[in-house]
């Protein structure tokens, strides 16, 4: 949870820094911080040679870029497939020949090859910023390639964390891809950050990696190597010198968490209504670890991973290929598969338009197909060869549909291609406003509530100072949601969540209570939403659905709806 201005607090044994937190978990250890970035001396003379000043910074980037590659490799070994995926991104980056272009000019002209590099990449990253979106969320990853280069042409150390010896927390600025893929997983008690945000790459990797990790922490740059610390993800807190109790409450939960890791019983409320609880994959591999969990099957599978950092879309065979081993690792579970969903924060080369002026209202999701329906008809082709190479058919369903002119339209051209189940995401609120509509032509809808937030709230969902508007406690989005919901129970057809909302515990129970069939998330939230509502009759939850409805403001929502919670829940959970 965001704080409320944060600023650190005072408490009796210490400070405590409120940030946002990632998962449910916590742990209580030593303080390790990142070393910091090299300075750049500000006498840095004129290159007596050029041409080998050129050179030495060519083989800085060609270094950074092959350690970073192969730093991909180790995690897609691994399984760590975000990893992989943020870190070749970034080699990418350090591969791009308009930077050793742009520094070659200001090194002929004079400037230092370390202020060349620091000025060039510093221009970069403010292009990227006032790009927004997924280039904003780049910035840490392309100054890190700056550190790591000038530290190179400067001969000293590259910045990152040293060797850990027992379990510590990792406190920094912020760390890139290049720092998390050197670290020492087994002595990773959790993650802190000043900066970044809960769609950070670190804040995804600690998700996957089930690393406790509180990021914006503001505050924490007072925290020394060695201090005691207690992180608590549930609250987003970091607490110095923590109370006896503190660090109790913290290794019951944890140990609790791992006790509710290991049931695999299905989901149903207390009073045995049954509830989907399906996982979040956007690779082949998410498949091959999500498969043997206790999930009722993938109830969003992003696809757009297999188009990002491509030149060109992938081939009908490329993609059918990965559909099949997905629908075979799920073997008769249910798939919803996810056409493409790019543009705005995940541009394309190949389709994203370059000069739109606001790209998350502009030409993304299934509104591609106005530009270019290739993409669509060779997706569903592929999806369409791997049902028939698996034997199972998968639900298929289109992001940013706004009509239900829209739906219709999609639900033709999957059908003409075989697929059988045909749904759409609801993330537009004129979407949600015509959900019967649209469900009379779909087989089914799901609710991406990440998105449908930022645009009920008019509010960038990348910009983290707006975080209390970016809430899905807001009101008005929960009556988003049960309007649609409502129109699922209307038609007699499923109605999902999608969205990270679905794997918070107490808004787990409100999307129940508000008709939900089938929540979508992380597999390491999966135990707490099926604790929780075991916990919960469903009469229960429609109860703490209505009192969150009727609430002024997201705070008072999340707390009308918590105090109706069981004290059980609240207490194994820290809620």
């Amino acid at each position: 949870m965001p704080a409320d201005d944060g600023a650190p607090t005072t408490t009796a044994q210490g400070r405590t820094f409120t940030g946002i937190g990632v998962g449910r978990g916590g742990a209580v250890g030593p303080v390790v911080l990142a070393h910091a970035a090299p300075r750049v001396p500000p006498g840095e003379p004129s290159p007596d040679d050029p041409e080998a000043a050129k050179e030495k910074v060519a083989k800085g980037f060609a270094d950074v870029a092959a350690n970073l590659r192969a730093r991909a490799d180790t995690a897609a070994e691994a399984g760590v497939t975000a990893l992989a995926d943020i870190l070749r991104a970034t080699a990418q980056m350090a591969e791009d020949p308009a930077l050793l272009e742009e520094i070659g000019t200001l090194i002929d002209a004079g400037t230092g090859p370390a202020h060349a590099v620091e000025q060039v990449v510093d221009q970069f990253a403010q292009m990227f910023l006032a790009a927004g979106g997924y280039l904003a969320e780049r910035v840490t990853d392309l100054r890190s390639v700056r550190d790591r280069v000038v530290a190179r042409v400067l001969g000293v150390a590259e910045p990152g964390i040293r060797p850990l010896s027992e379990p510590s927390v990792i406190v920094a600025e912020d760390l890139s891809p290049a720092d998390t893929a050197g670290l020492d997983l087994a002595n990773i008690a959790a993650i802190v950050t000043r900066m970044g945000g809960p769609t950070s790459h670190t804040a995804i990797i600690a998700a996957q990696l089930g690393i406790p990790c509180v990021v914006r922490a503001e505050g924490v740059g007072a925290l020394v190597d060695g201090d005691l610390v207690a992180v608590d993800a549930a609250h987003g807190t970091v607490t110095k010198d923590p109370p006896r109790e503190l660090r109790e409450s913290i290794e019951r939960r944890v140990a609790l968490l791992g006790d509710l890791a290991a049931d695999d019983a299905p989901a149903a409320t207390a009073d045995g209504v049954a509830v989907q609880l399906l996982a979040n994959i956007g690779t082949r591999e998410d498949a091959d670890r999500a498969a043997p969990a206790a999930v009722d099957g993938v109830g969003l599978f992003r696809t757009e991973v297999l188009f990002l950092e491509r030149s060109a879309a992938p081939t009908v065979e490329e993609q059918a290929e990965v559909y099949t081993h997905v629908l075979e690792a799920f073997d008769d579970r249910k798939v919803v598969v996810r056409t493409l969903d790019a543009g705005a924060d995940k541009p394309l080369a190949f389709a994203t338009l370059p000069d739109e002026e606001n790209p998350a209202l502009g030409v993304r999701g299934y509104r591609l197909v106005r530009r270019d329906p290739g993409l669509l008809d060779t997706q569903l082709a592929a999806l369409a060869e791997a049902r028939t190479r698996s034997g199972r058919s998968p639900w298929v369903m289109a992001p940013m549909i706004a009509t239900a002119g829209e739906a219709a339209e999609f639900a033709e051209r999957a059908r003409s291609h075989g697929v059988e189940t045909v749904g759409v995401m609801i993330e537009i609120p004129a979407a949600a406003l015509r959900a019967r509509e649209i469900l009379d032509v779909v087989d089914f809808v799901s609710l991406g509530t990440n998105d449908l937030t930022q645009y009920t709230m008019a509010t960038d969902r990348l910009r983290g100072e707006l975080a209390d508007l970016l809430d899905i406690w807001q009101p008005a989005v929960l009556d988003l949601v049960a309007t649609t919901a409502m129109a699922g129970v209307e038609a007699g057809k499923p109605v999902g969540v999608c969205g990270e909302s679905a794997g918070d515990p107490v808004m787990a129970l409100v999307l129940h209570g508000l008709g939900v069939t089938s929540l979508s998330m992380s597999v390491s939230s999966v135990p707490v939403v099926r604790f929780a509502l075991r916990q919960h009759t469903a009469d229960q939850c429609r109860m703490i659905a209505e009192a969150a409805r009727s609430a002024s403001d997201a705070v008072q929502a999340r707390a009308a709806a918590l105090a109706l919670v069981s004290g059980e829940v609240r207490e194994a959970l820290g809620l």
